[in-house]
């Protein structure tokens, strides 16, 4: 990541932590006619290392294959086997292919990924990827719907999820099962959005396979990138002829999977021109069996060919239903950097460190480009730009805004072509121009790909496209691949969508042009406009309609630079690079108006989203202001907010880390009645699908309200931790939440319920989704409903091998004998997680001795019990004080208050000068403690006084000798007690 002397050193983040991206509309790229072919650099090495790898150690073990293969279903075809093993040994050795081929097989891949390149391969400076290597963040995903959503709104989403605990998987550990999982895995399918990093994982894994480091179970590794499989698509082949193109050291080897343990890489699905139809019926087992490219990687893919191999395949989000889910064993996700990884790229990326920490404070302090710090690509952007704009040499506004970044990021490229003094052909405004309109005309059309015919009804030269790309060094890239057909593409997206809005802007400045009309026919009246001067506030209100009425938001981030863009900031920025004929600083008055009336009357909370950011591009943060002041100050729930004032505020809400972490929802109802509390939930829902903690105490929830809240949770189910809807009349409407808990995603760990009126069908509702998923939740509180015998339901959870709860509260439940006795059977077949109970208020009487069986389990763990007003007998006490006898060593609280207990407390005293035992706060309230019974109880904490804090007996009638025992107790120093009431 260090710096280079002359150059921002970018290290080809656009190149390494993602190959570029595809078109968002796939169709747009399978539809095109007669166009080139789209290429990369060839992955093909003939050239090997002087000294070749030798990966074949002593210590090398074999890998068990059956432990890969996937389900019989997926990998069984009907047809016969040509790769089965005929009794062939499993030793260190690999029959039949000299060693030098396998050597030279490794080296070559690793000579092939060893570097990075900046600009083109033919052109760069290659840096070394394990010096600039920082560890993405990578989870196991939920596969399901593809989001349709802009790429940007999706990284802002992942901010907003960073903080859950998803464990989170080594790039070199995908095909490992996760603790707990037993399942194998053979296919993987990891997705991310462009310039996450999904590319340079791949190289990562490769290199570290290369030097010995990783998976040395995997005796070859073919990385089969999609752009370089497209130039093949037309030809008929066998997957051995396949290999042996892209491999030419296989010709030598006999592929087969009872020989080697063999991974194929898939890199870039979003790529694919192939019509992969996985509903054809044609099936191949044999790897000399020639057909079309696309049924090769069909049957490779379900495991026709070659079963026991392994797949990896990466795709941006939009593609990645392109692969039927019955074939995929596992979805990850690259989720790019996350906190600690940010910082840790940077300090990697400079080398001066006190640069790195102001560079880091700096995009700390600007919300929207840390958010963006996720995408690697764009770090790289940002540490280009910073590292020059704090330089002791350079002067001016450090950049605040996504706007004021690229532009700069702009201006340090156009810089460089200067620097190195390439032959001028074109000035730097009319190659600026011809790119950008490349940008905005395939960024409307959904193509973040072009080919020849694209650039030259642009204005490019082919022949010249290579210049530009020169001029552009790290903006704009041609790629080579096996037979040297070019493609053309910005690094990544963000960078063509600034370019776009940049082209529409200056044509507006400098050439009185409405590019928009030029999408859409132009009626007579549209022409005869352009000969007269074009109202600024006219082409964004266009530009603000057109981004509104796009469903997946592809033009939102194209509309927060242009508005951006017309900033007197930027007029001043962009006269270094090209002369403006006529200022628009001026003119965004009505803009602001505009965005804030459509702000008013829009109902979707993401549009809302992106229009409160481009109000913070053209420096109008009155709304937001507001609505931070009211949170500041407390006074949100007494405020009369109009709709704009309810958008400011999710967008405040949505944006802001510190918010989401502390924020708690039933503020906003103090001092409303229950109808205005309705629509005040109605508003926060978008909040609250993204809260971790959603608190809803007493607001009056409706049956209605109660299904919107569900559908708003099942949505979003794996990021919800905390759920308190206690004091709201649920009754039977706790269905409709049953519905998100069962969901496997859900991994709800506190759930809070009490007074909620929750009726024996609600209560079974909500068993039966904890059994279907009882392994997250954590703590339980279903305290002041009438569940009566319907506690045993629960039981069934209790009981499951899988549930980890450590927390149930049962407090004035109606729980009877019978339910006690379900209750603490199935406490006693899973005793082990247990820490909290709370049973007061229930008249369990004798059903307390059940209870001690539990309590004496040396596998329980119970830490706290609260058995206040619930009828103990002295029989039940002294089962109690047996079992705590013989298990004293983990209760720290006991509540029995409101029990007549009277001298059975004496019992209680055994336990307490038992030295294991560790009780720190007792309670015997009312109890009908006598003098002997307080005097029991003082002699035991003398001989075990270390541990107890609190100790409570109030309302007990105890004589002057008692009383003067205790205080003297609770002076004297060698004592710890805190607390103490009587």
């Amino acid at each position: 990541m260090r710096s280079d002397a002359s150059l921002p050193h970018p290290v080809n983040f656009l190149k390494n932590y993602e190959s570029i991206g595809h078109p968002q509309n796939l169709r747009s790229v399978y539809q095109k006619k007669s166009e080139p072919e789209s290429s990369c650099v060839s992955m093909r090495t003939d050239v090997s290392l002087p000294h070749p790898v030798n990966f074949l150690k002593s210590d090398d073990t074999r890998f068990n294959l059956k432990s890969i293969l996937p389900p019989r279903s997926v990998t069984e075809p009907i047809c016969k086997r040509y790769d089965q093993p005929m009794n062939q040994p499993q030793d260190s050795t690999y029959p039949g292919v000299r060693h030098e081929v396998l050597n030279t097989f490794r080296s070559n891949l690793m000579k092939k990924f060893e570097r990075l390149y900046e600009g083109t391969v033919t052109q760069g400076n290659p840096t070394l990827l394990n010096e600039i290597y920082t560890e993405l963040y990578i989870t196991e995903s939920e596969s399901g719907e593809i989001s349709n959503e802009h790429e940007v709104r999706q990284i802002e989403t992942q901010s907003r999820r960073a903080a859950t605990e998803d464990t989170a998987i080594k790039c070199n550990h995908i095909f490992r099962p996760l603790p707990g999982q037993d399942k194998a895995i053979r296919t993987v399918l990891t997705k991310g959005v462009a310039g996450i990093g999904k590319t340079v994982s791949v190289q990562k894994f490769i290199l570290d396979w290369a030097e010995g480091k990783e998976n040395q179970d995997v005796q070859l590794i073919f990385p089969l990138p999609f752009r370089e499989i497209n130039l093949m698509k037309n030809k008929t082949l066998s997957l051995s002829d396949l290999l042996h193109v892209f491999f030419p050291e296989t010709k030598e080897m006999e592929i087969s999977s009872y020989k080697y343990k063999v991974l194929f890489i898939f890199d870039g699905l979003d790529e694919c021109r192939l019509p992969l139809d996985f509903k054809s019926n044609v099936k191949l087992c044999n790897i000399s069996e020639s057909a079309s490219v696309d049924v090769l990687l069909m049957n490779l893919i379900v495991g026709n060919l070659l079963p026991s191999a392994l797949i990896w395949i990466t795709s941006r989000p939009a593609a990645a239903d392109l692969i039927p889910s019955e074939c995929v064993h596992r979805v990850t996700e690259v989720r790019g950097f996350n906190e600690p990884q940010k910082e840790e790229y940077f300090r990697k990326r400079i080398s001066d460190q006190s640069l790195a920490d102001r560079i880091i404070s700096h995009l700390k302090s600007s919300r929207s480009l840390y958010i963006m710090c996720h995408i690697p690509v764009f770090c790289w952007i940002s540490a280009a730009v910073l590292e020059k704009m704090l330089s002791p040499a350079e002067s001016g506004e450090i950049p605040k805004t996504l706007t004021q970044m690229y532009t700069h990021f702009l201006i340090l490229q156009t810089n460089i072509k200067h620097e190195k003094d390439y032959e001028k052909k074109v000035t730097d405004e009319d190659m600026i121009l011809k790119l950008g309109k490349v940008a905005f005309e395939q960024l409307v059309k959904g193509n973040l790909i072009f080919y020849e015919e694209d650039l030259r009804e642009c204005g490019i030269d082919v022949t010249e496209a290579s210049v530009y790309s020169g001029l552009c060094t790290q903006i704009f890239r041609e790629e080579f691949g096996l037979y040297q057909g070019k493609v053309f593409c910005f690094v990544h997206l963000s960078i063509q969508e600034h370019l776009a809005a940049l082209y529409v802007h200056l044509s507006w400045t400098n050439h009185n042009r409405n590019v928009f009309e030029s999408i859409t026919k132009q009626s007579l009246w549209s022409k005869v406009k352009d000969w007269f001067l074009l109202n600024l506030c006219e082409l964004h209100q266009r530009a603000v309609d057109e981004a509104l009425q796009s469903k997946n938001g592809h033009l939102d981030l194209f509309l927060r630079f242009l508005l951006g863009l017309s900033v007197e900031s930027h007029q001043i920025l962009l006269q270094r690079i090209m002369k403006m004929k006529r200022s628009s600083s001026d003119r965004n008055e009505k803009t602001v108006e505009f965005i804030k009336e459509k702000i008013r009357t829009i109902d979707s909370p993401e549009k809302s989203i992106n229009l409160f950011h481009c109000l913070n591009e053209l420096g109008d943060r009155s709304l937001v202001e507001e609505i931070q002041q009211y949170l500041k100050l407390g006074h949100l729930s007494k405020a009369k907010l109009s709709s704009s004032h309810w958008s400011a505020a999710i967008f405040v809400l949505l944006t802001s880390e510190e918010e989401m972490n502390k924020f708690r929802l039933d503020k906003f109802f103090e001092g409303k009645n229950k109808a205005e509390n309705m629509k005040v939930l109605q508003k926060l829902l978008p909040v609250i699908k993204e809260s971790r903690s959603v608190q809803l105490f007493n607001c009056g929830i409706t049956d209605e309200d109660c299904a919107a809240l569900a559908s708003a949770l099942r949505s979003n189910p794996s990021h919800l931790r905390q759920l308190n809807l206690s004091g709201n009349k649920l009754g039977d409407s706790v269905k409709q939440l049953s519905d998100v808990l069962q969901n496997p995603h859900c991994k709800l760990e506190i759930l809070r319920l009490y007074g909620c009126s929750i009726t024996d069908k609600g209560c079974a509702a909500l068993a039966s989704a904890l059994r279907s998923n009882p392994s997250h939740l954590r703590e339980l509180d279903l305290s002041w409903n009438k569940l009566g015998d319907s506690v045993k339901l629960l039981s069934d959870v209790l009981q499951n091998p899988h549930c980890k709860l450590e927390t149930l509260r049962l407090r004035d439940c109606g729980v009877t004998d019978e339910g006690c006795a379900a209750l603490t059977s199935a406490l006693r077949s899973n005793p082990s997680h247990l820490r909290e109970l709370y049973l007061s208020k229930n008249k369990l009487g004798y059903s307390l001795k059940l209870l001690s069986d539990v309590l004496q389990n040396p596998h329980c763990k119970l830490e706290i019990l609260w058995l206040r007003d619930c009828g103990i007998t002295d029989e039940g006490c002294a089962a109690l004080a047996s079992a705590l006898r013989s298990n004293p060593s983990h209760l720290r609280e006991l509540n029995l208050s409101w029990n007549k207990l009277g001298d059975s407390v004496k019992l209680l005293s055994d336990v307490l000068q038992n030295p294991h035992c560790k009780l720190e706060k007792l309670w015997l309230i009312e109890c009908s403690v006598t003098d002997e019974g307080v005097t029991a109880l003082v002699s035991a904490l003398r001989s075990n006084p270390l541990h107890l804090r609190e100790l409570h007996l109030s309302f007990n009638k105890l004589g002057d000798s008692c009383k003067k025992l205790l205080s003297d107790l609770k002076n004297d120093p060698h004592y710890k007690l805190e607390r103490l009431s009587y």
